[in-house]
């Protein structure tokens, strides 16, 4: 039966997303971001062992809650000035629709609540909320465009994404603070193309299912549980290495591919202060993917290997595999499509 309910609550919230992309009235919008939410909940909760499950669930329910419900009264704003005959452009209401969206995706300066909850949920829920879930609030966030406001935003997200992830020990923060500093650039590709944003949405994703299925499948969530993968295939671990390079975007690997388009973008705009600023902080979060992959291969100490669990059974290995190939493989296997063509 929690099978079942599982897999309803999951086409409900795929369907709340549907319903606020291929809406055309604010309200529709606003209905579809409240069934995702709603559905998104029961599954956090899967887990009745764990408290830390409720605690997150809690906290994502009240953010949330509060974000659609200062959405829903600027909405409600537009429409009494629409229908007095008043000028529709106020600048407050729409920084009012745009903070709430930010804060709806998990983007600096309304990140707070992120790290937090993604801390209580198992690698599954976490890779729902770091993916799925930032589909809606970015697709309304690029109808409604204010320069100045994107501008604060981008480089407060790139700050705090890469300087929060700098003391962490614990992995799942770590990729949240990653997703923020991730979710700055999205805003910055954004700001000048709408296929470019998805673009780097899509690989995104895709590294991020790559890594989080090799985390999963060793139940790794702590820096520490990484030492005792000495005992551990050392394939694995360089998997698990190249994985995070190509997540913080060092060529030669996929990750660098969407990051390499918005930098041409921006360059081709005349756009460089920004460009530099971004690149700069994003060499921070490369340096704290190294410092882990770092400890992965120096430090080792004993433990008994029968006290790992090595979950890694056919199937999933195989998946896991052909992912890992293609966000290590994948910028040199699309150059060589453009050499042989």
């Amino acid at each position: 039966i929690k099978k079942i309910s599982n897999n309803i609550f999951l086409i409900m919230l795929i369907f709340g997303t549907l319903v606020t992309i291929s809406s055309n009235s604010w309200l529709g919008a606003w209905m579809g971001l409240e069934i995702n939410l709603l559905s998104f909940i029961p599954l956090m909760n899967d887990n009745k062992k764990n408290l830390l499950t409720s605690e997150s669930s809690l906290k994502y329910f009240l953010t949330q809650a509060f974000a659609s419900s200062i959405l829903l009264f600027a909405i409600i704003m537009l429409m009494f000035l629409y229908n007095n005959n008043l000028s529709l452009y106020n600048s407050f209401n729409e920084i009012l629709i745009l903070s709430t969206l930010l804060l709806k995706s998990g983007a600096a300066p309304f990140h707070f609540w992120f790290p937090e909850v993604m801390e209580g949920l198992s690698w599954v829920n976490g890779l729902i909320l770091m993916t799925w879930q930032k589909i809606a609030p970015l697709m309304l966030i690029s109808y409604n465009f204010i320069y100045n406001f994107f501008m604060i935003s981008i480089i407060l997200s790139m700050l705090i994404g890469s300087l929060g992830g700098l003391n962490q020990t614990s992995i799942r923060k770590l990729m949240a603070f990653s997703s923020i500093n991730h979710l700055g650039w999205m805003l910055l590709a954004m700001m000048n193309n709408e296929m470019l944003w998805m673009t780097y949405f899509l690989m995104y994703s895709l590294l991020s299912f790559s890594i989080v299925l090799m985390f999963n499948n060793f139940k790794l969530f702590y820096f520490n549980q990484i030492f005792n993968l000495s005992m551990m295939n050392p394939i694995i671990k360089l998997l698990i290495f190249l994985n995070l390079l190509s997540l913080g975007g060092l060529p030669p690997f996929l990750g660098f591919l969407p990051k390499w388009l918005v930098i041409q973008n921006l360059t081709a705009m005349n756009q460089l202060f920004i460009l530099t600023i971004s690149v700069c902080l994003t060499l921070i979060t490369l340096y704290f993917y190294l410092r882990l992959s770092y400890s992965i291969f120096m430090l080792n100490y004993q433990k008994n290997s029968w006290m790992l669990k090595n979950n890694f059974n056919n199937k999933m290995s195989s998946i896991s595999l052909i992912f890992n190939f293609i966000s290590i493989g994948g910028l040199v296997m699309i150059s060589m499509i453009y050499i042989i063509m």
